[in-house]
């Protein structure tokens, strides 16, 4: 592995890699990495080999996750590869697995998630997009917000309404939908660092094959369900963490030799340490979670148990790099970032930043994006109240 990435990567997926402001890769570079991994046939790792995946145990893919960020490179996109790919392997027609599935693999289909809506987040189930049954078709309108990169996907997967029920979680259809389609719109959300990288999409009457429902119409609450399972839980946070982790020890410590790092609290390398011991723990819970993916068992709690943990160490290390940036990383330097979206108004190169080393101008954006962390794919408070009720039966 180590060989490959190290032939297999060039300068600008590296820089692409290092420089990210959140979870996502500068497009482009992403797009060309994925091209290398499925000329390798590694672009989807936990797929079995008769979809065209890696057909990778849990202790490969856990090399991979691992080698892939000391090495520098940015990851694939999980929308596509990593949610709705396991999604239509469990559930999809052979029609339909023979066309998706390899244009998901070779780019051609790049997908975002069309789940949460302005007035259902958290309570997904709450969604009120329609589709109406015309025949063959499904007729469908409303609105889809905080979709990552609907502005350069050309498929999106829908929870809509096709059915009311006195249970809310009750006739809701999982869909496929063509980007391209007419009566489609997407409007930018742009976040206080400049970056566009999440949109709302707005559907008016928007006409699509019933064959491109994913299960049956109006059990598409099951298929969420099982998809949400690798949202939460089908990749590893611990291999990123450590490497973040590691990375940030190196760069205090080389300021502090060079005489330029200020001084953080008393307690920051107690901090440091205590961050590395429950990145640790986490790391035991991924390789018993992907143990049981690899084997054909459903992650269960365990994947709000890994979302909760992940994502709020995720919020400590940035937390630990924007204090250790001190000064230098109060200032509003994107020019420096490879972020996951264009910088709307601001038109500088990666030379263009005021000062400080490059991780001091990142920090304040990693910081400011991993505030989300907890938030999507269902807050840690909701994923709390899972484990309550099926562990604690609370």
């Amino acid at each position: 592995m180590r060989e490959f990435l190290e032939t297999s990567l060039t300068p600008e997926i590296r820089r692409a890699g290092s420089r990210m402001t959140s979870v996502y890769a500068d497009h482009e570079a992403q797009m060309a990495w994925q091209a290398i991994l499925h000329a390798r046939g590694w672009a989807a790792p936990g797929w079995p080999k008769e979809y065209g995946g890696a057909g990778w145990s849990a202790v490969q893919k856990h090399i991979y996750a691992r080698e892939r960020v000391a090495a520098g490179a940015p990851p694939t996109s999980p929308m596509g590869i990593n949610m709705a790919g396991p999604a239509i392997i469990g559930y999809g027609t052979p029609t339909q697995k023979a066309h998706f599935l390899p244009r998901m693999l070779s780019g051609e289909h790049f997908w975002c998630q069309g789940y949460s809506e302005p007035q259902a987040g958290s309570d997904l189930a709450a969604l009120q997009m329609r589709a109406v049954r015309d025949g063959d078709e499904l007729v469908c309108s409303g609105s889809k917000i905080w979709v990552t990169h609907a502005n350069v996907a050309n498929w999106v997967f829908c929870l809509v309404r096709t059915t009311r029920n006195e249970r809310k979680q009750q006739g809701i259809t999982f869909l496929l939908i063509d980007m391209t389609s007419p009566g489609i719109e997407v409007r930018p959300i742009v976040m206080n660092s400049g970056e566009w990288i999440q949109n709302q999409i707005f559907f008016e009457n928007v006409r699509v094959p019933v064959a491109n429902v994913l299960g049956e119409i109006d059990q598409g609450w099951t298929v969420a369900k099982y998809l949400l399972e690798f949202e939460r839980g089908g990749t590893a946070y611990a291999p990123e963490l450590r490497a973040n982790l590691d990375a940030l020890r190196e760069q205090v410590s080389a300021s502090r030799a060079e005489g330029r790092q200020h001084s953080p609290s008393a307690h920051f390398d107690a901090r440091l340490a205590d961050a590395a011991i429950q990145i640790e723990v986490l790391d035991a819970l991924e390789m018993e979670i992907l143990s049981a993916l690899s084997n054909g068992r459903a992650a269960g709690t365990d994947a709000s148990m890994m979302k909760i943990l992940g994502t709020e160490l995720q919020q400590l290390v940035t937390e630990l790099a924007l204090e250790a940036a001190g000064p230098i990383g109060r200032a509003w330097q994107p020019g420096v970032s490879m972020p996951g979206g264009p910088l709307l108004g601001y038109p500088g190169s990666i030379e263009d930043y005021a000062s400080g080393e490059p991780w001091q101008a990142i920090a304040p954006l990693r910081y400011i994006n991993e505030r989300a962390g907890t938030i999507y794919a269902g807050t840690n408070e909701i994923q709390r109240g899972i484990i309550a009720k099926a562990e604690l039966g609370l």
